[in-house]
């Protein structure tokens, strides 16, 4: 059978997923099916079956590879894949639509075994419960929910050579696909019938509509514009960067500046604006909109394709995503826009270049040099997220498009609510979750919230998500236990909730801080981003929330001397009483049976808990000593001693140990005190013997000194 991702060893996988074994998720899931598959089969021989088993199969797969998509399991000649499992971009839809329209192409294509196949495609996407581990060795079973049912439905239903999409898909995917309305299916286990879509192909290149005004961006819309004006005046190319992560408007902020700058010195000047499509199919493909003939605003641009190298140009306008035919074309369109700077002023704008294949962005780093060797007034504009690194040729400049204040916030959030025609008092209580986001805004103020999960809207989660998936493991967990838990993150606490040492979580608090995902608001206490702490909290399921809360409370029990929540499996105790030790703790291994109680040390004179330094090395919270044991035994160390092991020799060191006042033994989560004193024959027979349990925990001996007894 056919994995399209690796099986390593699984061990490994689940250390790597720890503390955070599983995770709600919104996925989007594909599936597909052979149409008229039990007929076909019907009239081969096995061994052509099997051929033409293993040619879908692979082709499928290698489709599936090249979108990222993750196969979770085969159910017969249907496939069932995975996007957005592991580090979203928030175009998981997309991706997943997109290999649907490729499956469908490539079988077209191939033709395994000389017989055409025709598949029906069914995309879904909705809330799941992931399996982290089984998501990275290919595990059977990785995901659970709901919408895996309504993807198998929608595929179905779907008509063949076709592929189907639900209505979250479709509005995922709105703008980027072209699509039309199929039907209203009721599917089966389904109480309300389903708004369904059928998917024609990835939709061209469309100039943005952009209806809200600007807000919050005069500085660096005057930026941006001096830049350019400066370098169309002065006959010297620059470029111009506009740097900010994804929903900040940086898109919006480029057509302002583009539109700002209409005339140098009472020459107009020339716009040629491009977008990058997330995974365009060809390389060079946004180049053509820059060298296609078209009227730009009021202004009307000569033929650019007009020239010695029209042919080519021509041949590469009619096929766009062909990379052979752009290959022979880059050299004709270089000249074309240089002979329109050569004219009048030009600005070159190129939106999203962080989503561009290297071979345009050498195409605009050449433009710009060839430019400037001319002295050409010629300026290039472009906008990428905020962790790009591509340099820039000189001189450049960027501009970073920060989050809006809360003010400007408020201002765009009214705007946008009394065009949806919803109250506008309800910007002041959406400004927090907003974080000076537009796109965040826009989601927020076109629709009501209140059905979507964790009254988070779609747009809104993938954003985020994608900010989270961007995460290493260590900084995802982090950031998951502090969204856990109400009030300022502590970094004793993350500790205790994901069973690290002390000191491993600061650095990570801080480097959350600086990608501003936190904010300090104490001398010890972070708090998360609202809308980034519920949609981390919403992907943590109930038995890790759980798991999370029994660690940080039997911390906490430990270090006030309670007795812990039953079920924690923690010694310690409650106030004013000794420490408890959980049932069957220090039973003997030759009869099975719960032994003498194990030692119960007086408290500290200082008040201090286990979780107070140990003497000796200062600054150390949660180091504990090791608890020494009978003679011959081995010596049971916790983390102060680095887990070591050894034995005591020496009676006269055990007896004084055990007969002496108990110092300062303590204990940690999840260990177990041994071994235990014996208990006075005096005291034996008021309390029973040793194994036994009565009504009376808890006796005085000598000195006052309290003994626990087994549970």
């Amino acid at each position: 059978m056919l994995i399209t991702t690796p099986a390593g060893s699984r061990e490994a996988v689940i250390a790597a997923c720890r503390p955070v074994p599983e995770e709600r998720r919104t996925v989007t899931v594909l599936f597909v099916d052979i149409v008229g598959s039990t007929r076909l089969v019907e009239r081969l021989d096995p061994e052509d079956v099997r051929a033409l088993q293993r040619a879908y199969f692979g082709t499928v797969a290698s489709v599936l590879r090249r979108w990222r998509g993750v196969v979770e399991k085969y159910v017969g000649d249907a496939v069932m894949a995975l996007f957005g499992t592991s580090g979203s971009d928030g175009l998981d839809a997309y991706r997943a639509v997109r290999a649907g329209l490729d499956i469908q192409a490539a079988l077209e294509r191939r033709r395994p075994a000389g017989i055409r196949l025709r598949v029906r495609v069914g995309v879904a996407t909705g809330e799941v419960l992931l399996d982290l581990a089984g998501v990275h060795d290919g595990g059977h079973g990785a995901a659970s929910g709901a919408v895996i049912t309504t993807a198998a439905r929608l595929q179905e239903h779907a008509p063949p050579g076709g592929v189907v999409v639900c209505p979250v898909t479709r509005t995922a995917v709105a703008g980027l696909v072209e699509q039309r309305p199929l039907a209203t299916l009721t599917l089966a286990g389904k109480a309300l019938p389903l708004d369904v879509w059928r998917v024609t192909g990835a939709a061209g290149s469309r100039p943005a509509r952009h209806r809200v005004p600007l807000v919050g961006r005069r500085r660096e819309l005057a930026g941006a514009a001096d830049e350019v004006t400066r370098a169309l005046r002065e006959r010297r190319p620059r470029w111009i960067s506009l740097v900010g992560p994804p929903g900040s408007g940086r898109s919006r902020l480029l057509h302002e500046v583009t539109r700002a700058v209409s005339h140098v010195d009472g020459v107009p000047v020339r716009r040629r604006v491009t977008a990058c499509p997330p995974y365009p199919c060809g390389e060079l493909a946004p180049l053509a909109d820059l060298v296609r003939p078209r009227p730009d605003g009021s202004v009307a641009d000569g033929p650019v394709a007009d020239g010695p190298g029209s042919g080519v140009l021509a041949a590469f306008l009619a096929a766009p995503d062909d990379d052979t035919v752009a290959a022979r074309a880059v050299v004709a369109c270089r000249e074309a826009l240089l002979g329109l700077a050569a004219d009048a002023p030009v600005v070159v704008a190129v939106d999203d270049l962080d989503r561009a294949a290297p071979a345009l962005r050498r195409f605009l780093h050449q433009l710009h040099v060839a430019a400037g060797e001319r002295g050409l007034p010629l300026a290039v504009v472009t906008t990428c997220g905020s962790g790009s690194a591509d340099p820039l040729p000189t001189p450049a400049r960027r501009i970073p498009v920060e989050p809006l204040g809360p003010l400007d916030t408020g201002r765009l959030l009214r705007h946008l609510l009394d065009r949806a025609g919803r109250p506008a008092a309800l910007a002041a209580r959406l400004v927090a979750l907003v974080g000076g986001s537009p796109a965040v805004a826009t989601a927020y103020a076109s629709a009501d919230p209140a059905g979507e999960p964790g009254g988070v809207p779609a747009a809104a989660r993938r954003l985020v998500d994608a900010r989270l998936d961007r995460l290493d493991g260590t900084h995802r967990a982090v950031l998951l236990a502090g969204a856990a838990r109400s009030g300022p993150v502590v970094a004793a606490s993350v500790e205790a909730m994901l069973g690290w040492p002390a000191g491993r979580a600061g650095p990570v608090l801080r480097a959350l801080a600086a990608a501003g995902l936190l904010r300090q608001v104490t001398a010890d206490g972070w708090a998360v981003d609202a809308l980034v702490a519920r949609v981390a909290a919403m992907r943590l399921s109930r038995a890790v929330r759980a798991d999370f809360a029994r660690r940080l409370r039997a911390a906490k029990d430990t270090a006030a001397g309670r007795v812990p929540a039953a079920g924690t499996g923690v010694p310690s105790r409650g106030a004013g009483e000794r420490e408890v030790c959980p049932l069957g703790a220090g039973r003997s291994r030759r009869s099975g049976g719960g032994a003498r109680p194990a030692p119960v040390p007086p408290d500290r004179p200082d008040g201090s808990d286990a979780l107070c330094p140990v003497p000796g090395q200062p600054g150390r919270s949660g180091a504990f000593r090791a608890v020494p044991a009978r003679p011959g035994q081995p010596v049971r160390a916790g983390p102060a001693t680095g887990g070591a092991t050894g034995t005591v020799a020496d009676a006269a060191e055990w007896s004084r140990w055990r007969n002496g006042p108990a110092s300062a033994v303590t204990a940690w989560p999840g260990q177990r005190t041994d071994p235990s004193p014996v208990v006075p024959a005096r005291q034996e027979r008021r309390t029973g013997p040793p194994g036994r349990v009565g009504r009376n925990r808890r006796r005085t001996g000598s000195g006052g000194q309290a003994l626990g007894l087994a549970a």
